[in-house]
């Protein structure tokens, strides 16, 4: 890549979120000043970035442990969501049978399961972990499902007259036409994963001397410590950006194998 197409790059992708930070710190500043808002109510940035400083060991630790529980999650939701989806594309009975199970699992609140979690799994990461599957599992099925299903009906008509098998057609025609989908699919469940992982961490999370960013949230907020508070947001909302930025990269590396064209616009 040229100098010019980085910096072009650089202009086009990363200053307009910047400017965008950058234009709300100086909004909350003003808040602050103009509302005289006291810092049990709103910390100042100033106040938060030292947090950041404080807390960088306990936030990287915390990041590993929400980070592990959040990739384990995602990594068996892809496997299971993917295996799910053949199975779906090839019955129909099946697929009406086993949906509406599926849409429970990302409709009922994690707050209604997570006494089960506990009761079958305990407290600790292994339930961490279920919980980030829980929630991540339905983007795959059902982006999965719906690429495997949507196939051009004249290479339909192509594979049958030549005589191909139904784990052919499955192999060579369906899965690479779904592999968009399924990557779509990929991209949502791994905003999920990270939610979950967090949001796991309030209910079965772990003990007092393993915890995660969903257990800093939690405990700061119990003590009302608003800047360490933020600090533990802030880091949580910048992991799910990278963990999701990965994932939308290998994607879109992924799908330059199947088309010449830009990927971006692809589903």
């Amino acid at each position: 890549m040229t100098p010019r197409k980085i910096a072009s790059w650089i202009i086009s992708t990363l200053l307009p979120p910047l400017a965008v930070f950058g234009g709300i710190i100086v909004a909350w500043q003003l808040c602050l000043v103009g509302f005289r808002l006291k810092p049990y109510l709103l910390p100042s940035p100033l106040a938060v970035a030292q947090a950041f400083i404080d807390d960088k060991a306990l936030l990287l630790r915390a990041v590993v442990y929400t980070g592990s529980a959040a990739l384990l999650g995602f990594g068996g939701s892809l496997v299971m969501g993917t295996l799910v989806a053949f199975a779906f594309s090839q019955s129909r009975i099946l697929r009406a049978s086993g949906y509406p199970y599926f849409i429970f699992l990302q409709t009922v609140p994690i707050v209604a399961i997570a006494p089960l979690i506990v009761r079958w799994c305990g407290y600790g990461f292994q339930s961490v972990v279920l919980v980030a599957f829980i929630l991540s599992l339905f983007p795959i099925i059902s982006n999965g499902t719906q690429g495997l299903l949507e196939i051009d009906p004249d290479l339909l008509d192509l594979f049958r007259l030549n005589n191909s098998s139904r784990w052919q057609v499955l192999i060579k025609l369906r899965f690479p036409s779904a592999i968009p989908g399924i990557l779509a699919g990929a991209r949502t469940a791994s905003g999920l994963a990270v939610v979950g992982s967090i949001v796991g961490e309030f209910f079965v999370g772990y003990g007092s001397r393993q915890f995660g960013l969903g257990y800093l949230i939690f405990s700061t907020n119990g003590q009302s410590q608003l800047d360490r508070l933020f600090a533990a947001v802030l880091t949580s909302t910048l992991f799910g950006i990278v963990i999701f930025g990965l994932v939308n990269l290998i994607s879109v590396t992924i799908l330059r194998k199947w088309y010449d064209g830009p990927v971006e616009h692809r589903r």
